[in-house]
């Protein structure tokens, strides 16, 4: 029989992407404001993966990557959510979002994004939001899944999660001691 395991701290990660750069510093100081100092930011990478948001925010679109120093309950990503959702919310004009925020959590084994929509390989966690398993970390490395978002699977992208991983290992033996 099999045991109850109390989950890991996670690393949280809150990706961005917006087409007007003058919004990282407010939409940072908001977010650090609720979840703690930022640990590492991601340069800058051109989001053109999809045209998807460009009727929404314009073009082109750049994507940056906040991690925070604090590590968080893997159970707290649905009310995360929840409030980057909001702040969305704050930085809209005529009804269209001038940010997306993609809050998610980083483990050992796995980097996990949270959503609203609903898909096969998602699972509910609550507050009417679902996790989406993005990645995993196999063999010394971060593997793609069929699902996962192209900008996620680039190659630059793999590499700096693989950076974030290597500093959440360090926290997580700090944290034991």
């Amino acid at each position: 029989m099999s045991r109850p395991q109390k989950p890991t701290p996670a690393k949280l990660l809150i990706g961005l992407f917006l087409k007007e750069k003058r919004f990282i510093v407010p939409v940072t100081k908001a977010l650090t404001e609720k979840f703690g100092p930022v640990d590492m930011a991601s340069a800058w990478f051109l989001f053109n993966f999809t045209t998807y948001y460009e009727k929404e925010m314009g073009a082109p679109l750049f994507r940056r990557i906040l991690v925070f120093k604090p590590l968080i309950k893997q159970g707290d990503l649905a009310q995360i959510k929840l409030i980057t959702n909001t702040l969305e919310r704050e930085y809209s004009k005529d009804s269209k979002r001038l940010i997306n925020l993609d809050p998610g959590y980083l483990l050992r084994e796995r980097f996990v994004l949270a959503t609203c929509k609903n898909y096969s390989h998602r699972i509910y966690i609550g507050r009417q939001i679902y996790a989406d398993l993005t990645l995993m970390y196999i063999k010394g490395r971060f593997k793609t899944l069929p699902w996962t978002y192209p900008d996620y699977a680039d190659k630059k992208m793999l590499a700096y999660l693989e950076r974030v991983r290597n500093k959440y290992v360090i926290d997580l033996k700090q944290t034991a001691q």
